[in-house]
């Protein structure tokens, strides 16, 4: 990465302004870090040791389970620290990296939501094929291919934000490395960069909606149509709402930041959303999931009674 700049860190302002709030911050957020920690890692622990697991729909939640404890990882511990710290500096390539990660994890996790829609779209609406459809090749495929375009997607970036003129003020008005906070601060002209994250990171975020949105329009309206058991309708909805429900934390939060006009931005709201869709949101899924999902609850009182 080129570095065009005279500053060698920035000053991250954190979550508010209002100091004495810093130590009962410190505990929710280090709760709700624990949470999505414990949460995730033994819903992807289950995932990967109860054999009666390893199907599409499995794979794909413990792909999502290691998204949300490596996406809230990014930002959260590094906002611990500074809850407690009075210097709150980051360095310019710490900086950076840490916007490439959060965009790379969070651009994934958005492309993931549709691939597992898709999968509950075949096995709801074409149940006889489905395992002709989700075989281990395809699911393979489909998750290598978006974690390889998250990836991409946040290089673009990464590489584009590194290579701004920063010769005035480091103090980023957010709680993390994020794309627009350090657009304000660049010198030069960030017009490329404002239509990249409109044009590039509104694709990323609205196609995934749309495609999820249409597997659950889809589903829903196939259930109303076919379906003649009350007792099914009442399974394949139940897990489709936990998945909608997913979607909706996920979305609505990261449409609302990007897909804004700039000049219509608030810094107070923008951290508001962002510890919505970074914090709690990874914290919520696993709860989501397992309080709805009667396999996974099986599965985990499995194991559970077989340590005890």
């Amino acid at each position: 990465m080129s570095n065009q700049t005279s500053v060698t860190e920035f000053l991250l302002l954190g979550v508010t302004d209002i100091q004495e709030l810093n130590p009962i911050l410190f505990v929710v957020f280090f709760t709700i870090y624990f949470v999505n920690i414990t949460g995730n890692g033994a819903i992807l622990m289950i995932v990967i040791l109860d054999p009666r697991l390893h199907s599409p729909m499995y794979f794909f939640l413990g792909n999502l389970a290691c998204l949300d404890i490596c996406f809230s990882t990014v930002t959260l511990p590094k906002m611990l620290q500074n809850l407690l710290s009075t210097s709150k500096a980051i360095s310019f390539l710490g900086c950076i990296t840490q916007l490439h990660f959060f965009h790379f994890l969070g651009s994934t996790e958005a492309m993931l939501l549709p691939v597992m829609a898709f999968d509950r779209f075949v096995a709801i609406c074409r149940p006889l094929h489905y395992s002709v459809i989700m075989n281990h090749q395809l699911c393979i495929h489909m998750t290598v291919t978006i974690w390889t375009l998250g990836f991409f997607h946040a290089l673009l970036h990464s590489v584009m934000t590194s290579r701004l003129s920063f010769c005035g003020p480091n103090h980023v008005h957010h709680f993390f490395c994020d794309i627009k906070p350090l657009l304000d601060l660049a010198c030069g002209n960030t017009e490329l960069n404002l239509w990249l994250l409109n044009t590039v990171t509104g694709t990323i975020a609205l196609t995934p909606f749309f495609l999820t949105f249409l597997s659950y329009f889809y589903i829903i309206t196939y259930l109303f149509l076919k379906t003649r058991s009350c007792s099914m309708l009442h399974k394949a909805l139940s897990t489709c709402a936990s998945h909608f429900m997913v979607v909706i934390l996920l979305y609505v939060p990261v449409l609302f930041t990007y897909i804004r006009p700039a000049s219509g931005s608030s810094l107070d709201q923008d951290r508001i959303i962002a510890i919505m869709y970074s914090v709690v949101t990874p914290a919520l899924n696993p709860l989501i999931y397992t309080l709805r999902n009667k396999e996974v609850r099986s599965a985990l009182n499995r194991k559970v009674r077989r340590w005890l």
